[in-house]
């Protein structure tokens, strides 16, 4: 078994650089930088900075290009890769990237956007938020269960508690 996962907080070091390509898939790019800050032993504070080239497809990148300017903090979840290239004097080049999975808008307005449900069901889950109180606004989308019979999800079905009431779909462990 093997994980490849990645998260980031850092600041937008440039705009995003958007292109098209066939059948209108986009592919966003831009540099994000994570700081860190520590005193030395002789009582400086040194702040150490790591650029990570971000990239983003599809309904992610089209959402970066709306929401993500220069100097926004965001938040990060994606993979790393390392692809190679020929430069224009013929010599082998590397470089690592970060194939962003979700977005998250630390400024003001912020937008949480994840691609990893996009697969799943073709759709994007976006959900906004004020930074000016914690309250998280509901995804627009409600999730019922059916009245059917043959419905294995339904209330009748569930097992009760040692109480002998029904279980609260909030107490089940998915």
């Amino acid at each position: 078994m093997s994980i490849n996962k990645v998260i980031l907080v850092g600041n937008v070091g440039k705009d995003p650089v958007i292109r098209y390509f066939d059948k209108g898939v986009a592919k966003a790019t831009f540099p994000l930088a994570t700081s860190e800050t520590y005193t030395n032993q002789q009582g400086e504070t040194i702040t150490s900075t790591e650029w990570h080239n971000i990239v983003l497809w599809r309904a992610l990148a089209e959402v970066a290009e709306k929401t993500v300017k220069k100097g926004a903090q965001i938040y990060i979840v994606g993979k790393i890769k390392t692809r190679s290239y020929v430069d224009k004097e013929g010599n082998n080049k590397y470089i690592t990237e970060i194939l962003a999975d979700a977005l998250l808008l630390l400024d003001k307005k912020q937008v949480v956007v994840n691609t990893t449900a996009q697969a799943d069901s073709g759709k994007n889950e976006v959900q906004d938020k004020e930074s000016s109180n914690s309250s998280v606004k509901e995804p627009s989308t409600s999730y019922q269960t059916s009245n059917g019979n043959n419905d294995d999800f339904s209330k009748e079905s569930f097992p009760k508690n040692g109480s002998g009431s029904n279980q609260n779909e909030d107490d089940l462990p998915f």
